[in-house]
């Protein structure tokens, strides 16, 4: 009797588990399916220019072919490291080419015969300051791989880690030959751009985060599908530092700061105010930040020592505290080794007043932000006044901006600071409710997916009884960033426990902004339609001197153009 299908005499055949299609048994000893390819990046080797020549007699069969064997030891003499090649199972399939060069000595008219020494490549120089392409060519039966764009991203590393300015190159344009009859090169090369056309070479370089600088004419003599045009490429290096880094005290890629969410208390007097404000300054440095933010009018409780009735004498007395509680930021600055952002705090001077953020760093310099936007309520309560200049600052760790609470609504503000270089925007606020909340962390968040930069928020928690018009807080403190695959999944760094006094400490890579800013998934910053568009600053000569009902509008009466913002 015939067995069963497990192995059984007699009964009903038991049911198969396995997919349609599949034999119910595997075969004995069937081998295990070998991968089709095993890619390996590597440099070459002198030995490796017969494969070499191989590709290239197959891919410049109506150029010239290959190069002459001298021409390829040259090269790897003189720059083994540059000279790069992709393997697979052991065959070479695709390889890069390239040198250093002192760009300025040749400029953007050269030729391919000049600037690689006519294949001499003397004109290699390790002490250069750009990568130049001399080739790069892949296996005609390879071409589907995408290894090309695995030789571009190994010379992009090459660049970075041997702290090249550039990578250039002199692109063919075969596909114009086609077109050469009814366009110019300048108008294919736009075609190509805008995706109307493609091109066999320069399409893929535009993938590769290349950009066009311009067209040479005889760039190939011999190349007779281009024209003998080139397009000059231009690929640049982020990471580049203009001058040797210095052992000590270079600029820090990545930065950790601290954020007060700051309890309203009562004080007995100003002594007792400072040992609330170096109490978090020595916790937070504590944890090696590089600078603490405090909110806005964070020293709203010295309002209840003024004894004042009347909230706009209140505030004018309270203006009185400023300067020895900046006096003291700059000493806890200095002692602690910390830049502190102390808040904002009010500032009565010739009869005007303000709202000012003091930068207290840790060198023992000083600078001040004067909040540019007064509320209605600030106006109408306490006559107050907005400040007429926005500043980047310079810091030990980077440019930032500041602004305060009602400030970051504007969002020409932070895009002028992001013109200026600013990687990390500040916002102290003082908000009474969720949804006064709500606008400053929302547009917080928009400015820093709008500008690609980190913004730190805070503000107060608690209440003040005896201080009208600032008795009640409402605070979540945040550090945001932009949105993209190397940021958080939502945007958020770090998070406070709303309405409960706490510190934040947070660390911010600043050079994933640079990657973003290069090869983002999109790029705000770059993607700009200036041609379309520009911001520029008005600067009022004169301001209205009538303090003005709420809502109304505050018309300078005459104003010139100024340049848009000072680096401090």
């Amino acid at each position: 009797m015939p067995a069963s299908s497990h192995g059984k005499t007699g009964g009903k055949a038991a049911k198969k588990n396995t997919l349609p299609g599949m034999p119910a048994h595997p075969e004995p000893n069937m081998p295990t399916p070998e991968p089709s390819h095993k890619l390996v990046l590597r440099t070459l080797r002198r030995n490796d220019f017969k494969e070499v020549k191989t590709i290239m007699d197959k891919v410049y069969s109506n150029m010239e072919g290959s190069w002459a064997n001298d021409e390829y030891n040259a090269l790897i003499k003189k720059f083994p490291e540059g000279q790069i090649c992709i393997e697979d199972n052991g065959k070479i399939v695709a390889a890069a080419l390239a040198i250093i060069v002192e760009y300025s000595k040749f400029g953007d008219k050269h030729t391919y015969a000049k600037i690689t020494g006519n294949g001499k490549f003397d004109t290699h120089d390790a002490d250069g300051d750009t990568l130049y392409g001399v080739d790069v060519f892949v296996d005609p039966e390879y071409r589907s791989l995408r290894l090309g764009r695995r030789l571009y991203d190994a010379r992009k590393e090459l660049c970075e880690n041997l702290n090249l300015r550039a990578m250039v190159a002199g692109g063919r344009i075969p596909g114009y030959s086609n077109h050469s009859g009814e366009m110019t090169p300048a108008k294919y090369v736009e075609m190509v751009r805008n995706k109307e056309l493609t091109d066999p070479i320069l399409t893929f370089q535009l993938a590769n985060d290349f950009y066009v600088r311009k067209i040479i004419r005889g760039y190939l003599p011999y190349d007779s599908e281009s024209k003998a045009y080139a397009t000059l490429l231009e690929w640049i290096n982020v990471y580049h530092e203009e001058e040797t880094e210095k052992l000590i005290g270079n600029q820090k890629s990545n930065v950790r700061i601290g954020i007060v969410q700051w309890q309203m208390r009562a004080t007995k007097d100003l002594e007792d105010f400072f040992q609330q404000m170096e109490f978090f300054v020595d916790t937070v440095s504590g944890y090696k930040s590089d600078c603490v933010l405090f909110p806005e009018f964070f020293n709203a409780p010295m309002m209840a020592l003024t004894n004042e009735e009347s909230p706009s004498v209140a505030i004018r007395s309270m203006a009185a505290f400023t300067e020895p509680i900046k006096v003291k930021m700059m000493e806890l600055a200095v002692s602690y080794n910390i830049n502190i952002i102390a808040g904002s705090m009010p500032l009565y001077e010739d009869g005007k007043l303000h709202n000012v953020s003091y930068l207290c760093r840790r060198d023992g310099t000083v600078d001040e932000q004067y909040k540019l936007h007064v509320t209605p309520d600030e106006a109408s309560y306490w006559g107050m006044r907005g400040g007429s200049q926005l500043r980047c600052f310079d810091t030990d760790f980077g440019k930032i901006g500041i602004l305060i609470c009602y400030d970051v609504e504007f969002p020409e503000l932070s895009r002028m600071l992001s013109d200026e270089g600013m990687k990390i925007l500040f916002v102290p606020f003082w908000t009474d409710t969720k949804n006064a909340y709500q606008r400053v962390r929302l547009c917080s968040q928009a400015r820093a997916i709008e500008n690609e930069c980190y913004v730190a928020i805070t503000g107060s928690v608690g209440n003040l009884p005896r201080v009208e018009n600032m008795d009640i807080q409402y605070s979540q403190s945040a550090v945001f960033s932009p949105s993209d695959f190397a940021f958080p999944h939502d945007s958020i760094v770090a998070e406070a426990t709303p309405n409960t006094e706490m510190t934040l400490i947070a660390d911010l890579n600043l050079d994933l902004l640079k990657d973003l800013n290069t090869s983002g998934a999109v790029r705000n910053l770059r993607d700009r339609r200036k041609d379309l568009y520009s911001l520029s600053w008005v600067k009022t000569s004169e301001r209205d001197e009538k303090l003005l009902s709420q809502g109304e509008e505050r018309a300078p009466k005459t104003s010139t153009l100024h340049p848009p913002i000072t680096v401090a």
